[in-house]
């Protein structure tokens, strides 16, 4: 009967990483637990995205190849687009035209970068808030909020399943507390080994990676403020969507959070309506000296005003 018992109270109060109850654990832990299970888990992720209007399904799967990890992502809507990792390289595979690879360390369009990489981080913008718990794909998962330090951006909260620590479900929300994007998992399954594509895909060769210096270098535009943890991670020459203008382009990131800056002199043509997006993004266009500055992020329309009011050419 004593067995009993301990079975079943381990069942009720599992204990955590390094021997660290679950009860015990903070917002942080967390959310360094998930971060370690999303590099080292075998597992598949059935995924729906929300942005606005725009309802998206997805497949994810990870895992561990030769010492490498690889990951796969199927966009099951539309026509076919796949994204391949092997290690930090990733290879775009779309229908319409040549795959192609870039150097990154993780693949763009589902959970925060930062969640795999470094958590700790985000706390240079964010607090780190226990929330409560709820079954989310028939999974008990535990809520942690991601609290701004300031006015300059949105309040996230992602659940974690607490049987894998893998992520369930991620919300973005903005300061009127309406839904900006939301990613939740409908299928969450843990693997004893990696997935066939996977190995195969480590199998495989892929295309080289784009060579940098074919990537034309921007001028050398700054900011003379941003918000406290962004700092610019891209600048060069960009082609906008459905335009044959070039443009400046400045990609800024708090490690949550993506902006984009567009830079155009006055009079070189007007940016293109694809710069209008309904996927839950802020657009702001500004006069700044003789150039027209837009702005795009899932940010307060604010904060994109201030950065690209900020902009200067030294």
């Amino acid at each position: 009967m004593r067995l009993i018992l301990l079975v079943l109270a381990a069942m009720v109060f599992p204990v955590a990483a390094e021997g660290i109850p679950e009860e015990e654990m903070s917002a942080k832990a967390w959310l360094e637990s998930m971060s370690q299970a999303l590099q080292t888990k075998q597992y598949k992720s059935s995924i729906i995205q929300l942005q606005a209007d725009h309802i998206r399904p997805l497949v994810y799967l990870h895992g561990t190849v030769n010492d490498k990890e690889v990951a796969f992502l199927e966009y099951l809507n539309g026509p076919p687009k796949n994204a391949v990792r092997v290690a930090d390289t990733v290879t775009f595979i779309e229908h319409d035209q040549p795959a192609y690879s870039i150097n990154a360390p993780r693949i763009q369009g589902i959970w925060p970068t930062i969640f795999a990489t470094d958590v700790a981080s985000l706390e240079r913008g964010y607090q780190f808030v226990l929330g409560g718990r709820s079954r989310i794909a028939g999974r008990p998962g535990q809520m942690i909020r991601i609290m701004p330090v300031d006015e300059h951006r949105f309040m996230s909260q992602i659940w974690i399943d607490m049987e894998t620590r893998l992520p369930l479900r991620y919300d973005m929300i903005n300061q009127d507390k309406q839904l900006i994007e939301q990613m939740m998992v409908i299928e969450l399954l843990e693997l004893n080994e990696p997935a066939s594509i996977l190995i195969e895909a480590e199998r495989q060769g892929l295309p080289p990676v784009m060579n940098p210096a074919e990537r034309i270098a921007g001028q050398n535009w700054q900011f003379s403020w941003l918000p406290a943890g962004f700092h610019m991670v891209v600048k060069d020459h960009h082609r906008l969507l459905g335009s044959d203008e070039s443009v400046e382009y400045i990609a800024l990131t708090d490690g949550l959070v993506n902006i984009s800056v567009y830079v155009a002199r006055m009079g070189d043509g007007p940016m293109p309506d694809e710069l209008i997006t309904r996927n839950g993004l802020t657009m702001v266009v500004e006069q700044v000296g003789n150039v027209e500055v837009v702005a795009v992020g899932k940010v307060p329309s604010d904060t994109l005003n201030r950065i690209a009011k900020s902009l200067i050419l030294k």
